[in-house]
């Protein structure tokens, strides 16, 4: 029996900055649904997370890394409330270059990916499954701190965020794969499967996040997907059915987008969240 549980319902959501819809699917040969994504206005996090670890074992990892999130940036944001200090400003480097109004919540956010891996890695050591073993998900997203902020994309794994500006789609995520990885260092033959993942949230005690700011523009489509989305789907593809999106149909593009994915012989769950930037 399945424990797999969707931790946002498919309906629009209201963010600071425009509109939000999510859809997942188990699609067309997996038995379970190991995805799993968030949307919370109250808080503006927005993420998705594609787990591994056999069945339940990937439901659990990234049901857990969601939530995980959640309660962190939801405690920041409350500790700040209440007066407190960021929770990392102690660490920060005065001598920085990058170091300006956005550090803080920056730090947050890597904060609180950090005590994401760190419950899962918790819960497979539990399972008497140590260092590099157990359950593990992806875990991909951005947080809209504030108004006039922008959104502070967080990323491990192979999850994506695309950027959809104009009539130009851009992946504003690195895939963190052994595959990925070959690409860059010029290999042609005999590349690594597409799947392998260099790091995870979960299997390893220490995880290193890629955290950056998104600057975004009215106009702007964001998408998180699973790999299941992309693996298989032509980029142009992918561009076509985004560029038909509008703030009264992300819902019928997360379902164009799912079944495109189908239509390209996707083999795993398929997974994608829409935001529109209105203002």
């Amino acid at each position: 029996m399945s424990n797999w549980n969707p931790i946002t319902p498919s309906i629009y959501h209201r963010l600071a900055f425009g509109s939000a819809y999510g859809l997942t699917d188990v699609g067309l040969v997996r038995k379970s649904n190991q995805d799993n994504f968030l949307i919370d206005p109250a808080i503006g996090l927005v993420a998705v997370a594609d787990g591994m670890g056999g069945h339940e074992g990937g439901e659990i990892a990234s049901y857990t890394a969601l939530q995980t999130m959640r309660e962190a940036i939801a405690e920041s944001i409350r500790a700040q409330a209440g007066g407190a200090a960021p929770a990392l400003s102690d660490r920060q480097d005065p001598d920085a270059t990058w170091q300006d109004q956005h550090m803080p919540a920056v730090m947050t956010v890597y904060e609180a990916v950090e005590h994401a891996n760190a419950q899962v890695y918790v819960a497979n050591v539990s399972n008497e499954r140590g260092e590099g073993g157990g359950m593990g998900t992806t875990l991909t997203g951005f947080w809209h701190s504030q108004d006039g902020a922008p959104p502070i994309v967080f990323h491990v794994g192979d999850s994506r965020l695309y950027r959809l500006r104009g009539a130009e789609l851009s992946v504003l995520t690195r895939d963190q794969t052994l595959y990925q990885q070959a690409l860059e260092d010029g290999a042609a033959d005999n590349l690594p499967a597409r799947n392998l993942l260099l790091q995870a949230i979960g299997p390893q005690a220490t995880v290193a996040p890629d955290v950056k700011l998104c600057p975004c523009e009215p106009g702007d489509l964001l998408m998180l997907c699973s790999d299941g989305l992309y693996g298989n789907t032509p980029h142009a593809a992918i561009a076509a059915v985004m560029l038909r999106a509008s703030a009264q149909s992300l819902d019928q593009c997360c379902f164009d987008l799912i079944e495109l994915a189908k239509q390209h012989g996707s083999r795993d769950n398929i997974t994608a969240v829409l935001a529109l930037v209105e203002r």
